[in-house]
């Protein structure tokens, strides 16, 4: 199962985009700001590929894999 690296929100909070920029600049749909809050990582890669520019990292940055038990 996939599971998030790091704690997205606070990371983008730090690069300067609080939930109300990314709201009213429409960077990332409401639905996908849900499931980053939930921790579900059932995100486009279209939202994975505007997270990575944002936090100017790699997909593998922000989520891994990991067996279930």
């Amino acid at each position: 199962m996939l599971q998030y690296k790091m704690n997205v929100l606070q990371e983008l909070k730090n690069a300067g985009y609080s939930t109300y920029r990314i709201r009213a600049e429409k960077i990332l749909s409401e639905g996908t700001m849900q499931r980053l809050r939930t921790g579900s990582t059932a995100i486009t890669v279209e939202s994975l590929g505007i997270l990575c520019n944002i936090l100017r990292c790699q997909p593998g940055d922000i989520l891994e894999w990991a067996a279930e038990a």
